[in-house]
């Protein structure tokens, strides 16, 4: 899987979506970002940002583990900033308010080991 790739537009996640950065893949290496998705806005509605809930599953539990969940206001790899980290090795889920971007995605930092990764985002 290519460190980034954009070259289809990406899905969108509305209100009660849920969507896979990874489901249940072989880890990747360090550095690569999963599937990214708009957060779309709605003409004639105040823009209060989402909140994102983003759940991390691993099949065979890592040792150690650092996966980064990213907004940007364009779908461009070097706009993308960090709003939550995770470094949980048995898996969480994690809640992040007023989320202001118009794409999110998931990336992994760092992994020693582990196996079926899983990173679920809903909007």
């Amino acid at each position: 899987m290519p460190t980034y790739q954009n070259a289809v537009p990406p899905l969108s996640l509305s209100p009660g979506d849920v969507g896979f950065s990874w489901n249940n893949e072989a880890f990747p290496s360090a550095g690569t970002s999963g599937t990214q998705f708009a957060l779309p806005s709605y003409a004639g509605q105040p823009d209060t940002g989402y909140t994102i809930r983003w759940q991390t599953i691993f099949g065979t539990a890592p040792t150690a583990v650092n996966i980064v969940l990213q907004t940007a206001m364009a779908d461009v790899d070097a706009e993308y900033q960090t709003i939550d980290t995770t470094t949980a090795t048995a898996g969480e889920a994690r809640t992040v308010a007023n989320v202001q971007g118009k794409f999110i995605r998931a990336k992994l930092s760092s992994n020693t080991g582990g196996a079926g990764l899983t990173v679920k985002l809903l909007a």
